[in-house]
């Protein structure tokens, strides 16, 4: 497509708007570390939760979207759906603990949880496998979407998209980041959140109509399923079809397996950014920068209400839009920018684009940030250079900004499809989370827990996918058979099951931490005495923590109330008024009993 003058204006004014943005917070970000990676600890809920939800909405999320529907209904996106129950244990039996810590990046957590070489060896380790290994696979797959999305509307070659995106739209949000810190990116990430979100709303509205409206649509859908015969389930169904036993399978049907590792595994034992069990990353680094404890916990169920709830259903509708008006795509993930530019009015080409360069820039600023934190705060400052100024530091986490940037642009170029970046972090992060949790709630976790857990995942991963490992053993490629969902249930099945067992036998058998380290924790952070009286013994009179029950129902209540709420929208979307009612009643009444066992305001900390 040919971009007008106007087109060209659109896309001007977004850039300007943030490098003014970036450029206004300078002066705050560069007092000091604090300053330029948790905002002086000085957010409201509104704007750190805000935030978070404009990271996850990358640029790949729409087209991911729209894969999973296409081939696998509405169902397939428990995905991410299922990772709502983590999401929920950060607010009410997380979020509190991080912010009482006191902790700039959630990798410092080694050094304040356990003691000695190995707490030290785990940060370091940590700090370049996620803020390097995995932050460069999670900014390769954001910007692998972006190429598609910039080939598909400009109607030019990959590497010309990869060329726009590593010489121009990275560097330029290295500056704005660079400039302005967690400042400058949680008010870009708010004016960037809110013009995606009409972006996509649109063109669901213009994938719709020209499908013929809703209910042509929903026709059409039927029509098509109808003619498939037994060998289609309902697209539009949000579970899968279970009459098909558990690895039944089916054009638009997501495999019984596949929704139950995800629903009862994937949430506790997965390590995925955005959804870490017990919290972490971006997540944890907004919780620090909140004002206090009440604006920490309140950021992350805002997050969770949007993320999971809100957001969601203008990309299945345009993903069935899809379905309907492009049939047959080899690529179904480039479905989305089919619908996007070939259905909506040319002349708002130019707001499209800068929707979906929002979408991109937002996630790889908040990615660039938080692993520019690892890599200067966690390994840089904590071994290489332990006494340069703070101007320094601030400095040296310009420089791994830019590095960062470069190291994403290789990955983009390796990988085929943005699912198969989510997988591979996925499957890299089986089994640990586990560990994630009770780190908090129990006191015999130690750093070779959690070293162990990393290890094995990472060993277990690499072996399953070996092929020349199991061509010698079992004389075939792989050990498990069937279809890419059924494979990947099974994989991270067995990976989970491994690291598991490894890491528990591992705190079994090696020492717990020194009681002085153990006695600072708990007197800092309070975590619920079940799990720590013999800790308590050692502190002394200390206030006792037992909130475990009550956050626990919170945790039950805020799942029914953001599942339901998801639901209600879907049956709203689709004319089910009837379920549309219950499933909303019964999200009014989860809120409100929510709301009924929230802390008394004598309960918060303040700092």
């Amino acid at each position: 497509m040919t971009l007008s003058p106007a087109d060209w204006a659109a896309i001007v004014g977004y850039l300007l708007i943030t490098l003014f943005l970036g450029l206004y917070f300078r002066g705050r970000s560069g007092k000091s570390t604090e300053d330029y990676f948790v905002s002086g600890r000085n957010v409201s809920w509104w704007l750190a939760g805000t935030s978070m939800v404009a990271t996850t909405f990358a640029a790949d999320t729409p087209l991911a979207v729209t894969g999973l529907v296409y081939t696998q209904g509405v169902a397939g996106n428990w995905l991410w759906w299922s990772f709502l129950p983590s999401g929920m244990m950060t607010v009410f039996l997380f979020a509190r603990m991080w912010r009482r810590s006191g902790l700039i990046t959630d990798v410092q957590f080694a050094e304040f949880r356990y003691s000695g070489k190995p707490a030290a060896f785990l940060r370091g380790f940590r700090a370049v496998y996620l803020g390097l290994l995995m932050n460069c696979l999670i900014l390769g797959w954001v910007t692998k979407a972006m190429v598609n999305i910039i080939s598909t509307s400009l109607d030019v070659s990959d590497a010309k998209a990869l060329a726009i995106c590593v010489f121009f739209l990275m560097p330029f949000t290295g500056i704005y980041v660079s400039l302005g810190g967690l400042w400058g990116v949680l008010w870009t990430d708010l004016f960037q959140f809110i013009l995606k979100m009409a972006i996509v709303i649109g063109v669901a509205w213009y994938g719709v109509h020209a499908a013929g409206g809703m209910q042509q649509m929903l026709a059409t859908l039927a029509a098509k399923r109808a003619a498939a015969g037994p060998g289609a389930s309902d697209i539009t169904a949000m579970l899968p079809d279970f009459s098909r036993g558990l690895t039944g399978e089916a054009l638009w049907t997501l495999p019984v397996i596949t929704f139950v590792v995800h629903l009862a595994v994937q949430w506790w034992a997965f390590w995925y950014p955005g959804a870490e069990p017990g919290g972490g990353g971006y997540i944890a680094q907004r919780i620090f920068s909140a004002k206090d404890e009440r604006n920490g916990l309140l950021s992350v169920l805002w997050f969770n209400l949007a993320h999971y709830a809100l957001r969601p259903w203008p990309w299945i509708l345009t993903a069935l839009a899809a379905v309907v008006l492009y049939p047959g795509l080899a690529q179904p993930e480039r479905g989305y920018m089919m619908v996007a530019t070939r259905n909506t009015p040319h002349a708002v080409l130019g707001i499209l684009l800068a929707g979906f360069m929002a979408a991109f820039m937002s996630t790889i600023a908040t990615q660039l940030n938080w692993g520019s934190s690892y890599l200067v705060e966690d390994f840089y400052r904590r071994f290489l250079k332990k006494d340069g100024s703070e101007s320094h530091y601030v400095n040296a986490s310009r420089l791994s900004t830019a590095f960062l940037c470069v190291a994403a642009a290789a990955v983009a170029w390796q990988l085929t499809s943005v699912s198969e970046g989510w997988k591979i972090v996925l499957e890299l992060g089986a089994g640990t989370g586990g560990v994630y949790l009770l780190r908090w709630y129990w006191w015999r976790v130690n750093a070779w827990s959690e070293i162990s857990a990393m290890t094995a995942a990472l060993v277990t991963t690499l072996a399953l996918h070996s092929n020349s490992l199991w061509m010698v053993i079992a004389g075939r490629p792989h050990p498990f058979s069937g279809s890419d969902p059924v494979v990947f249930a099974k994989t991270t099945l067995c990976t989970t099951g491994v690291t598991t067992i490894v890491w528990i036998a591992v705190t079994l058998l090696t020492a717990p931490e020194h009681g002085d380290t153990l006695v600072r924790f708990y007197k800092k952070v309070r975590p619920q005495i079940t799990g720590w009286k013999p800790v308590a013994k050692i502190a002394g009179d200390e206030t006792v923590t037992r909130d475990l029950g009550r956050n626990l129902l919170s945790w039950l209540l805020g799942c029914a109330m953001v599942y339901t709420m998801l639901a209600c929208i879907g049956a709203l979307c689709f004319g089910r008024y009837s379920s549309a009612g219950i499933f909303g009643a019964v999200a009014v009444v989860s809120a409100f009993a929510i709301s009924r066992s929230m802390p008394k305001p004598n309960e918060w900390r303040v700092d």
